[in-house]
């Protein structure tokens, strides 16, 4: 079962999150605290929100972190996902699946034209699995990335 993430699921959300880094090796990069998710998730004007996967006995078992992009060549708005994850024990029971899912029926159901995201390179089992749903990597685009002492030499501060 998939469904939206509630004030309650912060927790769980934020474990996996580290969980998530521990696994793309990263574990030092992921400083969110809850209260920066609760605040970016649940406040006054959220602008990222999240889905839950559930077992049938209602434990969440992963999540999808998104928000909305916007394309100047389509002229219309995106989801970029920004984080995917299923815990291990429970991988290949189409938790993955569901929650990609859940995204492109937004998409559809809001007129959305792209729904796009990255994937580590060395992370052949997930490429496989969005292969076999019909994603295609954009080989010709490079990701790039400000953060820490760059982002503040570039800011000026």
């Amino acid at each position: 079962m998939i469904r939206s993430a509630e004030v309650a699921d912060v927790p769980v959300i934020h474990a996996m999150i580290r969980e998530l880094a521990e696994y793309e090796k990263v574990p030092h990069e992921a400083r969110a605290t809850e209260e920066q998710l609760r605040e970016a998730l649940f406040g006054e004007r959220p602008a990222v929100f999240a889905h839950i996967a559930e077992t049938d006995d209602g434990e969440a078992v992963g999540f999808s972190v998104w928000f909305l992009s916007f394309s100047t060549w389509r002229g219309a708005h995106g989801i970029y996902l920004e984080d995917l994850y299923v815990r291990p024990g429970v991988r290949g029971g189409g938790h993955g699946k569901a929650l990609l899912a859940e995204l492109a029926r937004t998409c559809v159901e809001r007129g959305y034209e792209r729904l796009e995201w990255s994937v580590l390179k060395w992370n052949e089992p997930t490429i496989a699995f969005y292969e076999a749903l019909g994603a295609r990597p954009q080989e010709e685009w490079s990701v790039y990335r400000l953060t820490d002492g760059a982002l503040a030499e570039l800011g000026g501060a």
